[in-house]
Formats: C-alpha cells, structure tokens, sequence
C-alpha cells in the first residue's frame, strides 16, 4: 500500500473519522483507523453503531489496506508541516509516513478483522438540507436522555408527515420539538436516531450554505447520511417512541408574550446564584406581585439575584421554579425576539413556542416545592 496526498486533506479526513471511535474500546481494533487504497483512498472510523467514511483526494501508487492506531495516527499527521505526505505499508503492516526531511514508523495491524460497515440499499433516498438538518440536530440534541434504561429516548425521533419535517428528543423532565415545511411530496417516515450519531452528524453537516444538502439512505435496522465525500452510517434504535402529542397541554391556564433576550439573560444571572444541587436551589418566575412584570429570581445562602421583565399575560397569575439549566438550554436555541409560555398551574409544565406557527416547542417540567 503507498499514496501520497496534502497533509492538510489527510488531518481533515483523520479529524471527521475519528468522530466514530472510542479510545479505550473494549475490542481493541476499533480503536483504529480503516485504510483502504484502491482505486481511491477511504478512511473508516466504526464502534459497531456508528460508522463514518471519509474519501480521501490522493494520488494512488500501490493498492492495500491496514489498520493504524487512531490516537497515535492522529497526533502524528497533526505534528507534521505542511505539504505532500506519502503513506506506506510493508506486507508485516509497518506504516511508514514521510514528508519532507520526517520520517516515521508505526505498527500497524491487518484489516481483516476490522468489522464491516453494513451496507444501506441505496433505492430509496430522502434529500434534505445539510443547513436545515444541522439547525434541527443542534436545537434538540441537548434533551436526548443519558439514561440507557429508556433506549427510545436516548435518541431523537425524526418523523415527517409528507410535508414537514419534525424532529424530537426528551429526557423525561423536558422536551425539545423542531418542525420545519419540507414541501408537497417529501417521504413519510419515522426513525430513531441515537443522539451520538446525529451529534457527529452535526459537526459534519455544511450549516453555511442554503445549496449543499445530505442524501439519507433509511433500511430496517440503519440510516445512510451521505454528503458526497463522507458517509455517516447508524444504528436505528426500535421503538416506539414517546407519544409526544400526548403530553403537550391544549388548554393551559396561563399564556405569557415576553422578550426571549431579556429572559436568558435574567436566567444566565440567576445561574451564576445556583449551585450544582439544582433542586434546592431553582430560578423562579413570578409575576403575582404585578401581573404585567415577571419577576426572575434565585435565592442560595448568600447570594440572590432578581431581574423584572415587562410581560403580556392572560389567565391566572404563575409562581412556579424551574431548572434553571432547562430554561436556558431552550431559550439559546430559538432566535424569535419574542416568545409566548404557556402554563397550567405551578405543577403542570411550561410550554414555549413561538407567538405565531409551530417551528419550535420546548416543554421543561417545573420543580415541587
């Protein structure tokens, strides 16, 4: 095996591979780096549940394949100048990698027990915008749950009704919804995605340009996303999933119109009061004083914080606490200035979207007092 190709081209693709390997995994090739040199050069990254290729611009001299410890790989592409780097591989898979006056050596291992990435049936194919499919990702990503005893909910719930795209994930205390109009004719679907892979898929996705999009190739059991010279291939996690509509209030008690801007940034003051213990010491949002002001506060031995925030309400008054790590998560993910709450009660949960449509829906559950 032998090619060369641009140092800058080669950290590139490494960097977008390594997203799939874990250090220190238990089976210890896929700690490494696939590289196969045929007619082209790919490099694979896999864990068994989330694989990424990435092909690699270079030009080919000899064909063949190895595996290369990823960690050490890495640090050693990044350390070298810039310029044309050749990689070579002796039939006992010593890697050697020179550019210039460096020269370096790395024991490498046969690829015949890497495991193979499963391979999609590319028939049927959905196009969505990388731009919009990495917005949607960023703005749920942080409700996925962390708790493996609820599988369904540790990754988000991609659905499309046929001309809306919707995306959700929930922890069991929140919930963040993300819709966006795809237009007459876009497939109808429902997959559950693992927040890791979407996570990486996030960081590869082109969120700049309205042009480039990703071609998603869905089976039983995985999701193909493929944005041309890098594929990301997942596991499907099997429902169901939760039945989201369910939970979401249809005639809250309180609606409240306020500026989204000024009440992240009462909420980032209150956080600086709050210790870790989150449940002693919540933000609270309180307007029964003054109906027409919201007051947001935090209160821990010492140390208080209060904001007031002109507001527009209807129905009963609220004083009610809250997560303040919840509130913020949802409130830096929205970019309308004004946002409408709803509330049912200082038991019942919060409810935020926008004043008009259903682009967005955040529900944070409150805290009992």
């Amino acid at each position: 095996m032998k090619f060369n190709c641009k140092k800058e081209d080669l950290l590139e693709a490494v960097s977008i591979v390594q997203k799939a390997i874990k250090n220190n995994h238990t089976v210890n090739i896929l700690d490494g780096i696939l590289i196969q040199v045929e007619d082209k050069v790919k490099l694979t990254g896999y864990d068994l549940e989330t694989g990424i290729e990435s092909d690699l611009e270079s030009d080919v001299m000899e064909k063949g394949s190895v595996v290369v410890n990823s960690r050490l790989f890495g640090d050693y592409i990044k350390s070298l100048p810039d310029g044309i780097v050749t990689i070579s591989c002796d039939d006992r898979f010593r890697v050697t990698i020179v550019t210039g006056e460096t020269k370096i050596n790395i024991n490498g291992t046969s690829s015949e027990t890497y495991p193979k990435i499963p391979v999609i049936d590319t028939n049927d194919k959905i196009t969505i915008s990388q731009k919009v499919l990495k917005n949607m990702i960023g703005n749920t990503i942080f409700a996925v749950s962390k708790d493996d005893t609820r599988q369904s909910l540790t990754g988000c719930c991609m659905e499309s009704n046929g001309s809306s795209l919707t995306m959700v994930a929930i922890d069991g205390f929140r919930m963040a919804l993300r819709r966006a109009d795809m237009g007459s004719g876009f497939p109808v679907m429902n997959f559950i995605i693992p927040g890791k892979a979407l996570s990486e898929c996030a960081k590869i996705f082109d969120g700049d340009s309205d042009d480039k999009e990703v071609i998603v190739y869905p089976s039983s059991n995985h999701l193909l996303f493929d944005v041309g010279d890098v594929r990301i291939v997942s596991r499907l996690i099997q429902g169901p999933f939760v039945n989201y509509n369910s939970i979401i209030q249809k005639n809250p008690k309180s609606v409240m119109t306020i500026d989204r801007k000024k009440l992240l940034s009462a909420s980032e003051r209150a956080s600086i009061a709050i210790s870790n213990d989150e449940r002693r010491s919540p933000v609270r949002l309180s307007n029964t004083s003054n109906p027409s002001v919201l007051t947001v506060c935090a209160n821990t031995e010492g140390t208080n914080t209060e904001d007031s925030i002109d507001i527009s309400m209807t129905g009963e008054n609220i004083d009610i606490d809250f997560n303040n790590k919840y509130l913020i998560d949802a409130l830096k993910n929205i970019e309308n200035d004004t946002i409408k709450m709803e509330f049912n009660g200082s038991q019942g949960p919060c409810i935020i979207l926008p004043e008009e449509g259903d682009d967005f829906l955040y529900l944070i559950l409150p805290i009992r007092r």
